[in-house]
C-alpha cells in the first residue's frame, strides 16, 4: 500500500514539475521568433507615398492608433494622429484590457527600422514581449516585404504626438498563452494586378477583412468562421456585429454586384456626403468606411472578386442590439 502511495506520489510530483517548467518556458523562452534583422531602409518618396497609401486605406494602421471621432458615422479619425490610445476591454469581448500604442517619432524615434520591422509582421516588439493579436500582424506578415518597408518609411514622417498609454492586463491564462501567439513571418511576393484573383487575396490580407468579419473567442479567431461575420463590438449604445461577406446569397454578400460593393466605399468619397450626428449611445459602425472609402478603383474592385470567390457560409447575423 505504502509502495503504491509513493508511486503516485512521485506521478503527481512529475506532474507539477512538468507544469511549472512548461509555464516557465511559456513565459520566458517564448515568444521566440529570432532578433531583429540588421535594417536600414531607404525613405524614399515613392516608399513614403505607397506607406501613406497603405497606412492609411488598406491596413488602415492609422485608424487603431488614433482617436477616433464617435459623433459621426463610422468614427472617422479625430485626432492624437498615430498618437495611440484607443482601449479595447472586457465590454468588448477581450481578456484583459489593451491599449494601442503610440507609433510616432516620440515612442518609435529609438527603435531600429529592424525591430519595427519584426513588431509589424510577428508581433514582438523592441523589447521581446508579445503583441496581443488585435493588430493583425500575422496578416501582416504575409505580406510584401517592400509593402512594409514602405510602412516604415510613412510612419517615420508622422508629427511626434507626446502621449504615453498604461501597460495591458490579460486575465489569466491568456497573459501566459499571448506567448504562443506571433510566429516568424511569412513573407511573400505582391501578386501582379494582371492575376487578379491572387492580387485581390492579397489585398484582403492586407486590409484584415477576415480579422474583423469573423467569430472571435477572447479575441482569437474560431476556426470555420472566417469571413462569415459575427465578431461583436460592445459599443456604448449596444452590440454591433460584422456581417457576413461571403457569397452566400441568402445571409452573405452572394447576390451583390460589383457596383453595389464599389457604391458602399464611394458613398463616403462623394463630396455631397454629409455624416449624420450621433450621440455617444447611438449605434454606430466600427468599420472604419471613410479609410477603406479612398482605395483605388482597381484595388477595391479585385477585393470583391476575391470574396466572391470563397466558399458561401450561411450565417445570418443581426448586426445591430440596442441596449435596453
Amino acid at each position: 500500500m505504502k509502495k503504491a502511495i509513493k508511486i503516485v506520489l512521485g506521478i503527481l510530483l512529475l506532474v507539477v514539475v512538468g507544469v511549472i517548467s512548461l509555464a516557465a518556458y511559456v513565459k520566458v523562452g517564448l515568444p521566440n521568433v529570432g532578433d531583429p534583422e540588421d535594417l536600414k531602409i531607404e525613405y524614399t518618396a515613392d516608399r513614403i507615398e505607397r506607406g501613406r497609401y497603405l497606412a492609411n486605406s488598406v491596413a488602415v494602421c492609422m485608424d487603431c492608433h488614433s482617436s477616433r471621432d464617435w459623433s459621426k458615422f463610422a468614427g472617422p479619425i479625430g485626432g492624437n494622429f498615430g498618437g495611440g490610445g484607443e482601449m479595447f476591454g472586457k465590454e468588448m469581448g477581450f481578456p484583459g484590457t489593451i491599449y494601442a500604442a503610440n507609433i510616432t517619432p516620440f515612442n518609435l524615434g529609438n527603435w531600429t527600422d529592424g525591430e519595427i520591422f519584426r513588431t509589424i509582421t510577428t508581433g514582438v516588439n523592441k523589447h521581446g514581449k508579445a503583441l496581443f493579436p488585435v493588430m493583425p500582424y500575422h496578416n501582416y506578415g504575409q505580406l510584401d516585404r517592400e509593402d512594409i518597408y514602405s510602412i516604415i518609411s510613412y510612419i517615420r514622417t508622422l508629427e511626434p504626438i507626446t502621449s504615453n498609454h498604461p501597460e495591458r492586463v490579460l486575465d489569466f491564462p491568456v497573459n501566459y498563452l499571448v506567448n504562443t501567439m506571433p510566429r516568424k513571418a511569412a513573407l511573400s511576393t505582391r501578386p501582379n494586378e494582371s492575376d487578379q484573383l491572387a492580387y485581390g487575396k492579397y489585398m484582403v490580407t492586407a486590409a484584415g477583412c477576415m480579422h474583423c468579419h469573423s467569430k472571435t473567442d477572447k479575441g482569437v479567431i474560431v476556426p470555420g468562421s472566417e469571413f462569415g461575420g459575427g465578431m461583436e463590438f460592445n459599443l456604448p449604445g449596444g452590440l454591433v456585429r460584422s456581417p457576413n461577406i461571403t457569397p452566400d446569397k441568402e445571409t452573405g454578400i452572394g447576390d451583390w454586384t460589383k457596383e453595389v460593393f464599389m457604391g458602399r466605399f464611394r458613398t463616403y468619397t462623394d463630396s455631397t456626403y454629409q455624416s449624420p450626428v450621433f450621440a455617444m449611445d447611438d449605434l454606430n459602425s466600427p468599420m472604419p468606411w471613410t479609410m477603406y472609402a479612398d482605395m483605388n478603383d482597381y484595388d477595391l474592385e479585385s477585393i470583391f472578386a476575391y470574396l466572391q470567390s470563397l466558399e458561401p457560409i450561411s450565417h445570418a447575423v443581426t448586426i445591430y442590439t440596442k441596449k435596453k
